[in-house]
């Protein structure tokens, strides 16, 4: 064998081989083949900070071939990702294979393309002890708050509990912006609105400044006293409610309006920057509502398979070359006039960007969606990404926004708007929109008719509407990545893992698509606060991700940044340490079984109520849920008293994951049984009991499955029959 070459996924590896050709054997090690021990510390404090590495088990196979292999080949190339985390990877490949890391052939490139692995292997190098020793840095640091501060939370909450550089102050913003939420006083508020007949369409005009004031209404007694200048009450209109919920009062009103003024406003609206990691994760939320780590799993198979460029970056960048070929199609496609007359180049804000590498873009413009023979969710991202990079290379849009001012000749002393946009020339609008996260308005205004000053046009109806203020937004996925970037904490290959584990560790839940801090998050972020304030400084940690940043670039030595961190976090571990103090929250009662003190309690299975003096008292109770509670009483009195048909009657009782039935003589009888949901009951009194007509004997009942309910016979396993549910009917809706 010639030249072996290491990557890390078998996906990669195929793309890369059929690129190579003759010559060239391409093996994955499937990831990281080294880490630190799984169970105890490994890292030695006193000599350095120095890691303890061992094989994981699961690669002791992978690492063997590996070896085989190296010894036959002639030369070993490592083309592991080019980022720290493939750096790394590289180097626990030397020693693992008996490689000297100087002298190996390292290529790195941003794309899987025959012209860029040509490049690559003219051009190797040795592996970057830099890079390598920022991902040792991370990893130790990690390590170290991890198995440090986690066993102090076993202590003072519950067992089970972790802390970690990153995940605690993720959770940190999540659970602040909670307490904003529930700290949050809506203001009432009132608009007036007039809808105005003109011959091409409707204007709405909204009542916007009284005497040359704005016009500020906050009750429904100042909204009365204000329109009784316009001789216009809301007595005796039935009110409506609106899809928020607010009320509204609409009734026919007719008075003459003159325009009074025309402000127009001609305005440029620019392309969005190419995409880094962060950015696509946020668009691929909003446009396809993907969640970050799905984001992440379908760019690295459009990677792998060489469709775009790298999917972990931070940098904007596009080569010159991939500019040229956007600008080429878009005159083909759109004409010279869509083309600007010099290429957009875009630099980030963001510090210590790694500005060589490239946006994520697709390896050729020529290679549209449509020729992709893509498909399912590839296509869709791989489109989303070729879009936002060829519009990024288009002409500004042209909008002009006009207002109009009106006032109504019954009443001179206020001011009517209506504001419009025009959009005088779509330049990349015509390709591409960038989304926007729903706690932000970008509201495109109505398209206005041309009218003159001093035109008069008439009233047909008054409305007035309540609103009030919102608090702020929980955070999606998406939006928490955003927060994260413009902290400046983690980095493009952290928020996919920071995410997954908090979720993980129960202490955010995601409802609708939006992270929810759970009654744990609260405990565990006061303690952090309270003893690792600096830990959990959104400065500090965005300054260690600069000190990474400086690691890799050779300009901080790794040693003394780990001192330095450490020097300041061992104070503060030796005063959690110290202090005794169990966290509880007290419940205000006394435990009915000793008289003690009732504290809430948490499991693997959720919060609960117990006795602070366990375990010599072992009371517990279930922590009020007035929603929970009512369902659980409607389900007793729907299925209780009733036979069981293990024997006894159905009891009601409440689990880890629901609601289930189970038999008055347990524990002799250890039957259990579902209860279905409302939806599938609706189904079930709608078609259940239907005779089977393949067994003669047994009856249809609606069951559910992961491609939803169907119709299956109760003689089930004797008759397997199943059926489908009537069209149109799936969703259960009458019944519920």
């Amino acid at each position: 064998m010639k030249n072996l070459v290491i990557v890390e996924s078998p996906a990669k590896a195929r793309t890369i081989e059929k690129f190579l050709g003759d010559g060239y054997t391409v093996k994955a090690s499937m990831g990281h083949i080294r880490d630190l021990p799984g169970k105890r510390f490994g890292i030695d404090i006193e000599q350095d900070f120095e890691p303890e590495y061992e094989i994981a088990p699961d690669k002791k196979k992978v690492v063997s071939e590996l070896k085989k292999l190296a010894k036959k080949a002639e030369k070993v190339w490592i083309a592991t990702d080019e980022d720290r985390e493939g750096e790394a990877i590289g180097w626990h490949l030397c020693a693992a294979l008996g490689l000297d890391a100087n002298a190996v052939s390292r290529i790195v490139f941003h794309e899987i393309t025959k012209k860029a692995l040509e490049h690559a292997i003219k051009n190797p190098r040795g592996i970057d002890a830099n890079l390598v020793n920022a991902q040792q840095s991370r990893r130790v640091l990690d390590r170290i708050v991890g198995f440090q501060v986690s066993p102090i939370l076993w202590q003072k909450i519950r067992q089970g509990l972790s802390a970690g550089r990153v995940q605690s102050v993720a959770v940190k913003l999540i659970v602040e912006r909670e307490r904003e939420i529930r700290a949050f006083v809506p203001e009432e508020r009132w608009h007036v609105f007039a809808d105005l007949v003109h011959p091409e369409r409707i204007i709405r005009v909204e009542l916007s400044k009284i005497s040359g004031k704005n016009a500020k209404i906050g009750t429904i007694e100042e909204l009365q006293k204000i329109i009784a200048n316009i001789d216009w009450s809301i007595e005796g209109i039935e009110p409506k409610k609106d899809k928020q919920a607010n009320t509204l009062y609409e009734s026919p009103f007719q008075t003459d309006f003159s325009l009074q003024s025309i402000v127009e406003r001609p305005s440029k609206r620019s392309p969005g920057i190419p995409f880094t990691t962060s950015l696509l994760q946020q668009e691929a939320s909003r446009k396809l509502g993907f969640s970050v780590s799905q984001t992440m799993s379908v760019a690295q198979n459009l990677y792998q398979n060489g469709h775009i460029t790298y999917m972990r970056t931070d940098s904007v960048n596009l080569s010159t070359d991939i500019i040229e070929q956007c600008r080429t199609y878009i005159a083909r496609e759109y004409g010279d006039i869509y083309v600007p007359e010099k290429p957009k180049r875009y630099k980030t804000k963001q510090a210590n960007a790694q500005e060589a590498h490239e946006a994520i873009r697709p390896v050729s413009v020529e290679k549209t969606p449509a020729k992709s023979e893509l498909s399912g969710n590839e296509f869709r991202l791989y489109r989303l990404i070729w879009e936002r990079t060829v519009a990024c290379q288009m002409r500004d849009a042209e909008i002009m926004t006009t207002t109009y001012t009106f006032t109504p000749n019954a009443w001179k002393e206020s001011e009517w708007t209506a504001k419009g946009e025009v959009i005088t020339f779509p330049g990349f609008m015509r390709l591409y929109i960038e989304g926007t996260d729903d706690d932000q308005t970008d509201e495109e205004g109505a398209i206005l008719p041309k009218m003159t000053e001093g035109e008069i046009i008439a009233s047909k109806s008054l409305t007035a509407r309540q609103s009030f203020t919102r608090p702020p937004a929980r955070y999606t996925e998406a939006m928490l990545v955003k927060k994260l970037e413009s902290e400046g904490i983690g980095r493009p290959s952290t928020y996919v893992p920071t995410i997954a584990t908090i979720v993980e560790r129960n202490y955010v839940e995601k409802r609708d698509k939006r992270l929810h801090p759970t009654d744990i998050a609260f405990l565990v972020n006061d303690f952090l606060e309270e003893f690792f304030s600096r830990m959990m400084d959104y400065g500090f940690t965005a300054n260690i991700e600069t000190e990474l940043d400086r690691i890799a670039t050779g300009e901080t030595e790794w040693i003394r940044m780990l001192s330095d961190f450490y020097a300041d976090f061992v104070k503060h571990l030796e005063k959690a340490t110290a202090d005794k103090t169990k966290i509880v929250e007290k419940v205000g009662r006394e435990c009915p079984s000793c008289g003690g003190e009732l504290v809430y309690k948490y499991s693997r299975g959720g919060k609960f109520i117990g006795c602070a003096n366990y375990p010599e008292c072992k009371h517990t109770e279930r922590v009020p849920d007035p929603e929970r509670d009512a369902y659980l009483e409607k389900l007793r009195e729907q299925y209780e008293w009733k036979p069981c048909p293990a024997g006894g009657t159905l009891v009601v009782k409440m689990g880890r994951y629901g609601p289930f039935l189970a038999s008055s003589l347990y524990p002799e009888v250890k039957w259990i049984g579902k209860i279905e949901s409302p939806k599938i009951q609706a189904l079930e009194a709608r078609f259940g009991g239907k005779p089977c007509e393949v067994c003669g004997k047994g009856t249809l009942h609606v069951k559910s499955s992961r491609r939803g309910p169907f119709l299956a016979c109760s003689c089930y396993p004797e008759c397997k029959h199943t059926e489908p549910i009537p069209k149109g009917s799936k969703s259960g809706e009458e019944g519920e």
